[in-house]
């Protein structure tokens, strides 16, 4: 199923999207069934909140049901956003680091979160904004001290991500501002649904892509992962208890602007897709 969130004139609420037409179908969950909330984030708190979406969606596509409005990223208010660096080993290697030996790990503020067709933001002190094309991890229950073996059973889906940075901050700055180069205003765009896990079979054989105006700037598949999903939770949950509708950014392929010859910088006027197999695509544009 594919779920999301959506912005009308008057309110904001969870929806099914039938993905078969074009432009897509929004069925409002709530507006069918009264006790699924206007937060997916809650939504995914409820032990039975993904049944009752699907029967929701179910009935809303036969009686005909459909709702207008604006896509926003499908969790608009996780609690953590927790991102994966160098978990690809040719990005490693065009950054120039080391292969990781356990995961490396930091993270953004709800700020950073934009969804689908929504602008990302170029900071006026920032000029080198870089883009990075990842599949990205909802947690679908609350767990502490996760096995590695159970870490699936807490996933609750997968959508599109682009960890957006500003090398000049993260890199370029005495003493390295990695956490304010990460951290501008719309620097998580994610989306443009949350497809449910049922709908993935294997997360570890999914091709990555990112576009720039048209051009493929990254491809590569989620089987070179360093850490895979499971083994990320299980770190994760050593140290801190994950919560339903937190984001896990998995880690980029090769193909980053900065580990380009000559570098490429995110301008006005960009057009950034990406897209994961399974996942639909992602666009934004840059201003």
């Amino acid at each position: 199923m594919r779920i999301g969130t959506l912005k009308t004139d008057t309110k904001q609420c969870v929806v099914g999207i039938e993905t078969h037409f074009s432009p897509p179908l929004f069925v409002d969950l709530s507006a069918i069934d009264p006790e699924i909330p206007d937060s997916l984030k809650t939504v995914l708190s409820m032990e039975d909140g993904f049944s009752r979406c699907r029967s929701a969606f179910d009935y809303g596509l036969q009686s005909g049901d459909f709702i207008e409005g604006i896509l926003v990223a499908p969790i608009p208010d996780p609690n953590k956003v927790i991102c994966i660096g160098l978990n690809y080993r040719d990005h490693a290697i065009e950054s120039n680091m080391a292969i990781p030996e356990e995961p490396v790990c930091f993270g953004k503020f709800g700020n950073t979160i934009t969804g689908m067709n929504s602008p990302i933001r170029l900071p006026a002190v920032s000029s080198q904004v870089d883009y990075e094309a990842e599949l990205v991890v909802i947690i679908g229950k609350q767990g502490y001290n996760i096995p590695q073996d159970k870490a699936f059973e807490y996933v609750a889906g997968y959508c599109n991500g682009n960890d957006v940075s500003a090398r000049d901050w993260q890199i370029g700055k005495p003493g390295k501002q990695w956490l304010l180069g990460k951290t501008a205003d719309t620097f998580a765009p994610i989306g443009p649904w949350l497809v449910t896990a049922d709908e993935i079979p294997d997360p570890h054989q999914l091709k990555v892509e990112l576009r720039l105006n048209g051009e493929t700037m990254q491809s590569g598949k989620t089987s070179e992962f360093i850490f895979g999903i499971d083994a990320v939770i299980a770190y994760l949950s050593q140290i801190m208890t994950l919560e339903p509708g937190d984001v896990i950014f998995t880690g980029t392929p090769a193909g980053v602007g900065m580990g380009r010859n000559p570098q490429v910088w995110l301008k006005a006027g960009d057009h950034v897709e990406v897209e994961i197999t399974g996942l639909d695509v992602l666009k934004n544009v840059v201003v």
